[in-house]
């Protein structure tokens, strides 16, 4: 038996080569094919003592493949390259904390620029208040950069320090055009650099309510079209928040094109949005989207978007709150309240504002019992003057007076343990007692009138404990009244024949008889002339030589004294002939005025019946 042929084994391609492809692929952003470059170099590097995995953790980070280029970078530790390129992963990822830490550790390596992402990895993580001292601690001016500033003055935007933000941005724009031109770039390309200024510098406008000057610059962005992708959907989105629901048929438009339908019941951004923006810009642009569908009525696609937005935005609460909203526009109250109180229950660490919608979906829809048991499990505010306050109107609306007289007792046994300086017990002991005193329970509401005045010896504690023991003990009220300071001024006053007098005359909004205030009122009337206005003459006319003008000469002259009206012709009424024919021809000619009155009464009969009934008075007094 012949033994079998060998088999060819395949040419091994040089590694010169695959590195040769592999950065064709890179330069090219194909980054699938480069991936598969990469897994054949590493099958030759195992042979050799060269690591490729960080370049492919690289390229699996620009396809977006966020966790595989992590697991590719274990092993790195120390790297300062590797730690780069793992920070911009875990700022893609969100993950700010962890991202802010990396830098940290690289503060040790000197890296170019390295301030600039830390700044902005600290402001994206909302710890902004630790700019400040990152930018002193480096020895740092915020200036020495505009990519600095700009990033500094975010910071300062993220702690509510709009003026202050301002001021840098401009000095942002100002620093980058004179850095730019001395790289000879271009106009239009140094516009597009400073796109994210002039966005940022829009934003700060329309907070600070300057919204011409913010219209101004997201309108002349968009125009011109010098700006990075990611800069105009944020001028486009802002511009949409700016102008609401004014003009909903161009943002819709405007917002289809940033938001593309993908496979299957879910959407995505255009042009790689999703990969260069950040996750609440990226939010803002799909609420902005369904608020304008609600607006415009277009309900079917707002449910469509709706039901898409919790795989999208899997760890947000706006899904669920914007999936209420539509259902609310449905008139479905009910399932909106169901959808809510699940969420809340299901995710107890988010449930303040799914607690809060759902209180005001509930009071809208005439369910109060429902929107103050809502507003009860919200701890961190429960115990607060407003929302107790909100909390017992709406239990007194469905009629559970005792429920919100417990909520008052619960309330003042909490603020009793408080040690804060901003104690509120004093005054929701007084709203709890005039509470107690306007349903009927005086004894309860006396008790509480006396522990007031124990505790904070209130004026005010000690004229209720009056007006509450005078329905139930005079004498008692009495003695309390006598607790009273008296009034400085009033022991000269006759109260009793001051009682029978009317009274002063009120006056709204005029000063107090009596008071500086009043007496130079007084003689500013006095001296206040009334001026005399120059008679208006007719052109032409001198009074001097023609005497004065007719007084008259405004009206019509048929109003005037000196009209007299032109007399008739009796002649012309004569007519000439027999007797018969005159007599005929006033007969024909009554008939045919009589005839043209009628028809015109019946016109106006006939329509005056279309509007509202004649009464049959009317009708008879029309026969006469």
């Amino acid at each position: 038996m012949a033994p079998k042929a060998a088999t060819a084994a395949a040419p091994t391609v040089p590694i010169e080569d695959l590195f040769t492809s592999l950065n064709r692929h890179i330069q090219r952003s194909e980054f699938h094919l480069a991936v598969r470059v990469s897994d054949q170099v590493e099958k030759l590097s195992r042979k050799s003592p060269v690591d490729l995995t960080f370049f492919k953790a690289y390229c699996l980070y620009r396809q977006n493949k966020l966790d595989e280029a992590l697991v590719s970078l274990k092993g790195h530790n120390g790297d300062s390259a590797a730690m780069l390129l793992e920070s911009q992963i875990l700022f893609r990822l969100g993950k700010m904390n962890a991202c802010v830490d990396v830098y940290q550790n690289l503060q040790r390596s000197k890296i170019d620029s390295l301030e600039i992402n830390f700044v902005a990895a600290l402001v994206t993580a909302g710890r902004a208040t630790e700019v400040q001292g990152t930018i002193e601690s480096l020895r740092l001016k915020p200036t020495s950069s505009f990519e600095l500033a700009y990033n500094v003055a975010c910071s300062l935007i993220e702690r509510n320090e709009h003026t202050d933000a301002e001021q840098l941005l401009l000095s942002a724009r100002r620093i980058g055009q004179e850095t730019l031109m001395e790289e000879n770039l271009l106009d239009d390309d140094i516009e597009i650099e400073l796109a994210p200024i002039a966005v940022q510098l829009g934003y700060v406008h329309q907070v600070l309510g300057n919204n011409p000057e913010a219209l101004e610059a997201y309108s002349t962005l968009i125009k011109k079209n010098l700006a990075d992708e990611t800069s105009l959907a944020v001028a486009k989105n802002n511009l949409i928040t700016l102008k609401g629901p004014k003009d909903l048929s161009d943002g819709l438009r405007k917002l289809d094109k940033l938001i593309v339908r993908a496979e299957g019941p879910t959407f995505s951004l255009a042009s790689g949005l999703d990969l260069k923006l950040l996750l609440k810009q990226r939010e803002a642009i799909y609420v902005n989207r369904l608020l304008l569908l609600l607006h415009s009525n277009k309900l079917d696609q707002a449910r469509e978007l709706a039901s898409a937005l919790p795989t999208i935005f899997p760890e947000s609460i706006m899904p669920v709150l914007l999936q209420a909203a539509v259902l609310v526009r449905e008139n479905k109250a009910n399932k909106a309240e169901e959808i809510l109180g699940n969420f809340a229950n299901k995710c107890p660490d988010k449930s303040n504002a799914i607690l809060l919608a759902k209180a005001q979906v509930a009071a809208s829809a005439g369910h109060p019992q429902i929107a103050a048991e809502s507003l009860l499990k919200i701890q961190d505010i429960q115990y607060m003057p407003a929302t107790i306050a909100t909390i017992v109107a709406l239990k007194e609306r469905a009629g559970d007076i005792d429920g919100a007289d417990a909520v008052f007792d619960s309330a003042i046994q909490w603020w009793s343990n408080d040690m804060t300086e901003d104690n509120k017990l004093a005054v929701i002991t007084r709203e709890a007692s005039l509470f107690k005193l306007w349903h009927g329970n005086k004894t309860a509401a006396a008790r509480l009138f006396e522990e007031l005045i124990k505790s904070h010896k209130s004026i005010d504690a000690l004229v209720g404990l009056i007006q509450t023991t005078a329905h139930t003990d005079v004498a008692k009220a009495e003695s309390y009244e006598k607790q009273l300071k008296p009034l400085a001024g009033l022991k000269g006053i006759d109260v009793d024949s001051l009682e029978k007098t009317s009274g002063a005359k009120h006056i709204e909004n005029g000063p107090i008889a009596g008071t500086p205030e009043a007496y130079e009122q007084k003689n500013k009337e006095k001296t206040k002339k009334k001026r005399k206005r120059k008679p208006k003459y007719p052109n032409g006319f001198d009074p001097a030589n023609q005497g004065p003008p007719d007084p008259e000469r405004w009206l019509p002259k048929r109003e005037r004294s000196s009209y007299r009206p032109k007399r008739k012709d009796k002649r012309a009424t004569q007519v000439r002939g027999s007797q018969g024919a005159v007599a005929k021809e006033a007969a024909n000619t009554a008939s045919l005025k009589s005839s043209q009155t009628t028809n015109s009464k019946g016109t106006s009969q006939h329509t005056s019946t279309e509007q509202t009934k004649p009464s049959s008075k009317s009708r008879k007094k029309s026969r006469k």
